[in-house]
């Protein structure tokens, strides 16, 4: 097979003597991506024709053809492209078209290229470097940087960032960064990203079996995620003040680490006692979200690889979405889906904050039942809703759960997905 192919999109029954079943086609040294309706074309089997065709050897995929949708093109992206090949399809179409597109799949291989790094390479401060940097570069003039490093976060009172980072000899990190288009400091901010940024995650004392350990390098996708969220919607003409909050620590075992019945107290007089340091995401995400309602935003969005009893909701096909904000999250599925960026809501009421208790603090950071206990991913975010604005109004909580995928499946190639981008693109603009 060449290393650069033409892709075109066809109508299942365009050529005679083709069986129905075959999804792809090579005839005259084109390949064919057969669908029934052209003009509605289902994704999914655009996608899975796109794993199919990088699995013949094809190095670049040029599209090419008049039937080609942004929404056929970008899923088509996303089957074929993998690890080592995160930039290789040539989109079709008018100018705007390819340009969106060609963007949006360079902001994409910088997150899963970065998700993808072995923990040995990217540790707390580093993922704040690369991030910052990286935003940096697309919009100089309009973005300050603030990053916290190590003991600095206590003195300054972000007691969970340090408290979980703190075992690790790679210090922990708050990154901070403010685009402000029009310069002007008064200027209000419309929206605060809040990313999780555990760029290893052990489990700490409560630890975690080896398979359950193997993929934790993810556990900063939601950093990544924001990030370039942020960096996107930048390219894509983003005009209002928005923040990025990335909370990067390493959670590991020594005699410095937190403990199981530790008592922390945070800046908004919350007190929370560790009953498992497993649950570590939403201690750090609790200071990034601290942090972002000082700014009393319209919106803030915090995403995160939180918990695991999301991916069983969802099967790792969909993202979840929390927010006591109905309307919120209401929108948020329907730009998810306008976007084909899978989502999907799960319970949140005022009730799941009291569903860790504690008889020494305000609240546990989770229970000491496997999972967090029946409803985890609800209680997770239930916990987080103590660290915005009563009522949550303007506040949005995905946990990634389709962000990353350990082997490799007929949709996806193994490693980042970028799931989630698109989503929180789309809402900031």
């Amino acid at each position: 097979m060449s290393k650069t192919a033409i892709i075109e999109l066809s109508q299942s029954n365009q050529f005679s003597g083709w069986q129905q079943s075959n999804s792809v086609v090579v005839k005259d040294d084109v390949i064919f991506v057969r669908v029934e309706d052209i003009n509605h074309p289902d994704l999914r089997s655009i996608q899975k024709a796109g794993r199919k065709i990088e699995a013949l050897g094809v190095e670049t995929a040029q599209l090419q053809g008049d039937f080609w949708s942004e929404h056929a093109q970008w899923a088509f992206a996303q089957g074929f492209t993998k690890v080592g090949k995160l930039e290789n399809v040539l989109f079709c179409g008018d100018a705007d078209m390819v340009n969106r597109l060609h963007q949006k799949q360079a902001v994409y291989a910088w997150s899963r290229d970065l998700i993808n790094q072995t923990p040995s390479q990217l540790v707390p401060v580093s993922l704040a470097n690369q991030a910052a940097d990286y935003l940096k570069t697309l919009a100089p003039d309009a973005i300050h940087i603030d990053t916290i490093i190590g003991e600095d976060l206590e003195t300054r009172g972000w007691t969970g960032i340090y408290n979980v980072g703190k075992g690790s000899v790679n210090p922990p990190a708050m990154l901070t960064v403010d685009y402000n288009p029009g310069g002007d400091a008064h200027t209000p901010v419309y929206a605060v990203l809040v990313g999780k940024g555990i760029t290893f995650d052990s489990g700490g004392y409560s630890i975690k079996p080896s398979a359950g350990m193997f993929s934790m390098k993810c556990d900063m996708g939601g950093a990544a995620t924001a990030a370039a969220a942020l960096a996107l919607a930048i390219q894509w003409g983003l005009n209002k003040r928005v923040k990025l909050i990335l909370c990067c620590a390493e959670n590991m075992v020594s005699d410095h680490a937190y403990k199981l019945g530790d008592i922390l107290t945070y800046k908004n007089g919350t007190t929370v006692e560790i009953a498992n340091t497993d649950a570590e995401g939403r201690l750090v995400l609790a200071d990034g979200l601290i942090a972002a309602s000082e700014d009393n935003p319209q919106m803030i969005i915090d995403a995160a690889t939180l918990t695991g009893a999301a991916m069983s909701a969802t099967g790792g096909e969909y993202n979840a979405l929390f927010a006591m904000d109905t309307s919120l999250v209401a929108n948020a599925l329907a730009v998810a889906n306008e976007v084909n960026d899978p989502a999907w809501p799960l319970p949140l009421e005022s009730f799941h904050l009291s569903k860790c208790p504690s008889a020494f603090a305000d609240t546990a950071n989770s229970t000491t039942q496997k999972g967090g206990g029946l409803g985890g991913a609800s209680n997770a975010a239930g916990f987080l809703a103590r660290f915005v604005n009563p009522g949550g109004k303007g506040w949005l909580h995905i946990d990634l759960s389709a962000c990353y995928h350990e082997r490799s499946n007929s949709m996806w190639s193994a490693g980042a997905t970028g799931s989630g981008i698109a989503t929180i693109t789309n809402l900031i603009l």
